[in-house]
């Protein structure tokens, strides 16, 4: 049931591309098939003793509000990461060897972070991290919004620097809170759902985008016209960044308040126990 909604779902968004409206049959009915085959796995699954994967994980508040998280920066990320490549390659003319290596700074600007997301996340919280990495995502997508054919490729670098940056800090930390708030018995079934929730997202928002790319671009003559296209779509990315924020918001929420550490006294008297207590468990 899920294998065959899912396609289905990715299908009718991407249809609108070659139809003229959004209400053409080719569209509505393969977006109804998937949903409702949706419904009818969340309704199989809730039956089954042992189903392929397990719903009712998403009644904890943590898990659910990170599983919407990742659905919708999977959107963000995935989606727009085919408009850059395609940028360079059809506005700049740039090869495909090139074009690889001007998208390296992303994946360089999550790099640099990675080694202090989880002392970060230790120490603020997840639902904290994931805010500031949002925001600044949603940030550095903007200057995007107004590219050009002449556009600094020096400031384009830059700019994807802090989008992984901002990638960094939301996917990672996000996995971490939702993880942690399952039993140890649960994370066979969480893993494959995160993974899933994540892909569906990518893909939806990649459908989107280059349905909304093709539109822009439909008739358009130069380099200049192609690249406000572009500009168009990267709009587009950003509110689909821009409402990633709130799921983010919502898991803060959940999350709930961090505890404050320990003064120096009260410190002194948890070792003081532990030290108490623990020739009692030896």
């Amino acid at each position: 049931l899920l294998a065959t909604s899912m396609p289905l779902v990715v299908y009718g968004l991407s249809e609108i591309a070659t139809k003229e409206s959004f209400t053409a049959p080719p569209v509505v009915w393969p977006l109804v098939a998937g949903l409702l085959l949706t419904v009818a796995f969340g309704w199989h699954a809730l039956r089954a003793s042992r189903p392929l994967l397990d719903v009712r994980l998403y009644a904890n508040r943590i898990f659910s509000a990170a599983s919407l998280t990742t659905f919708g920066l999977g959107a963000a990320l995935f989606g727009a990461m085919i408009l850059v490549p395609l940028y360079y390659q059809q506005v700049r003319g740039e090869s495909v060897i090139v074009t690889g290596l001007l998208t390296g700074p992303q994946g360089l600007g999550m790099l640099l972070v990675a080694p202090w997301i989880a002392r970060m996340t230790d120490r603020f919280g997840g639902g904290r991290v994931a805010v500031v990495g949002v925001s600044l995502l949603t940030l550095s997508s903007l200057p995007l919004c107004f590219i050009g054919p002449d556009t600094s490729i020096a400031f384009i670098s830059v700019t994807l620097l802090i989008r992984g940056v901002g990638i960094g800090l939301s996917f990672i930390p996000v996995t971490t809170v939702a993880f942690a708030s399952l039993r140890t018995d649960q994370l066979s079934d969480a893993t494959p759902q995160m993974n899933v929730l994540q892909r569906v997202g990518g893909a939806s928002g990649t459908a989107v985008l280059a349905v909304v790319l093709q539109r822009a671009s439909a008739g358009v003559h130069g380099p200049a016209e192609l690249a406000d296209a572009f500009g168009t779509a990267y709009w587009w990315a950003l509110g689909i960044c821009a409402a990633s924020i709130i799921p983010v918001l919502v898991l803060l929420r959940a999350e709930g308040p961090r505890e404050a550490p320990p003064t120096p006294a009260a410190a002194k008297e948890i070792e003081i126990a532990e030290e108490f207590v623990e020739p009692l468990g030896a």
